[in-house]
């Protein structure tokens, strides 16, 4: 077997300077900070550039550094983008572009630059903070681009006039829905064809973009799949074997994966939203950061927006979703484009590391307005559309959306504050401006992707129903 040695592209930057803190405590955030942010940089530019060249595109540094490296939490903005980093490839004799291996981002004078690998089916992993550097692993393919299969949309250019078409993809994209807002795609489907497609320069039908919390309705769709297939119940008890052992005496062991789905289980979470930064960025594992956490509510009775909820259901279905990989089931139901991510013991880390373009979004959507039918297969369960968008269990507090399981909704249990959007609509959402919204009653399905910096927002809702009013 040929061994291949690395090919290395290095970034003209220096290390920033050591931020003076007042006390140690304030010395050790700042640290904590850079090495988090060394990490995001490492996947950012890792992900961005990994998965659009599986699809057989290109990303580059400078256009990630704009658009996914601008504008992002408070505490890392300043320091991310001069973050001196390498984009490693493997060497192959005759390839342009070998394959990327991994991304290196320097931190720390004193500890390992922070780490993103390439996985073997698509997307990266990031290392744990320290982890030693190591020369690029034997590499078994000769290109890293999949023969992906066509997406098999029909286009349907006069189901909306040209000047209406043209106001609302501009106004998509000109901050009439948010002052600020950064679209990348928007994308409208009526009766199973795209009647409306727009991209930002630098991104196309085939851009991968992070779908942050989409990934939600994205691990809520997995569950359905293998309730469909009997290999769970939604009322079943999660019961991880290191819960069991403690049987009654765990409260733990009353979670189910209903629960899980409805950010119900009744777990402590350290921060509103749970940013888990330690797993996205620090290098820790699901097993780690999202399993062990306490319950302070008895399950099904309050709830909690929480990353670790969504992989806690995750984790009732990961014997499942190893054995046929997330790849073969999208596949199922024409999302070929889309690449979930793990952290590097494999864990899926699906409350938010999933790459997908705008067209296989819709194609998620679609498979919504079709109840779990795609190409004359069953693929969810009958129902499971009205399973995810009834908000049934707790709701959250200080907003007009509802909650459903692993889906938001337009319809609260005591109705619908949202005028001109109807009561069976609901949407998977993400940061950074990430939406699906899925309209049975009118047979629609609306896509947005966004890189809204911290401080902006795309008005989902008004988007929503101004399509709709354009349908009428």
């Amino acid at each position: 077997m040929k061994k291949f040695t690395l090919s290395v592209a290095t970034a003209a930057f220096t290390l920033a300077s050591p931020v003076t803190a007042q006390s140690a405590q304030e010395q050790l955030d700042a640290r904590y900070d850079r090495a988090l942010a060394g990490g995001y940089k490492a996947m950012m530019l890792c992900s961005a550039i990994a998965t659009s060249e599986r699809l057989g595109g290109t990303r580059s540094a400078a256009s990630i550094h704009e658009w996914e490296l601008t504008g992002i939490y408070p505490a890392l903005d300043p320091i991310i983008r001069d973050l001196p980093y390498e984009i490693v490839r493997y060497s192959l004799e005759g390839v342009e572009t070998p394959p990327l291996y991994q991304v290196r981002v320097d931190w720390a004078d004193d500890m390992p630059a922070r780490t993103a690998t390439q996985s073997a089916v698509g997307g990266c992993y990031v290392g744990p903070i320290g982890s030693p550097l190591e020369d690029a692993p034997v590499l078994t393919v000769e290109n890293a681009t999949d023969n992906v299969p066509g997406d098999n949309w029909t286009v349907n250019d006069t189901a909306l006039a040209d000047a209406t078409k043209e106001a609302l993809g501009t106004a998509a994209f000109d901050g009439t829905y948010g002052e600020g807002s950064r679209s990348t795609a928007a994308l409208v489907v009526k009766d199973g064809a795209i009647i409306m497609e727009r991209y930002a320069d630098g991104f196309s039908a085939a851009t991968p973009q992070r779908t942050w919390s989409v990934a939600k309705s994205i691990a809520a769709t997995f569950v359905g799949v293998a309730v469909e297939a009997g290999d769970v119940e939604t009322d079943d008890p999660i019961a991880l074997n290191y819960w069991r052992q403690g049987g009654s005496y765990d409260v733990r062991n009353q979670i189910t994966i209903d629960h899980a789905l409805r950010m119900a289980t009744g777990r402590y979470s350290d921060t509103p939203g749970n940013r888990t930064d330690p797993l996205y960025w620090g290098g820790s594992t699901v097993n780690e950061s999202a399993i062990m956490w306490p319950v302070v509510h008895t399950p099904g009775t309050v709830y909690r927006y929480a990353n670790n909820d969504t992989l806690l259901a995750v984790k009732a279905i990961e014997r499942y979703l190893t054995f046929y990989g997330p790849e073969g089931v999208l596949n199922r139901f024409g999302m070929h484009r889309t690449m979930v991510e793990t952290d590097w013991s494999g864990g899926f880390v699906l409350s938010s590391q999933v790459w997908s373009t705008a067209r296989d979004l819709g194609r998620l959507g679609e498979l919504y307005l079709n109840d779990g039918m795609y190409d004359g297969e069953r693929i969810l369960p009958e129902g499971w559309r009205d399973y995810v968008s009834d908000p049934s269990g707790p709701q959250p507090e200080g907003t007009q959306w509802g909650y459903g399981a692993g889906w938001w909704t337009f319809k609260r249990p005591e109705g619908n504050a949202f005028d001109g959007i109807p009561d069976d609509a609901f949407a998977a959402r993400g940061n950074r401006g990430q939406y699906v919204v899925v309209v049975p009653s009118r047979n629609v399905v609306i896509v947005r992707r966004g890189e809204d910096m911290v401080g902006t927002r795309f008005d989902i809702a008004a988007f929503t129903r101004d399509v709709l009013a354009a349908l009428d």
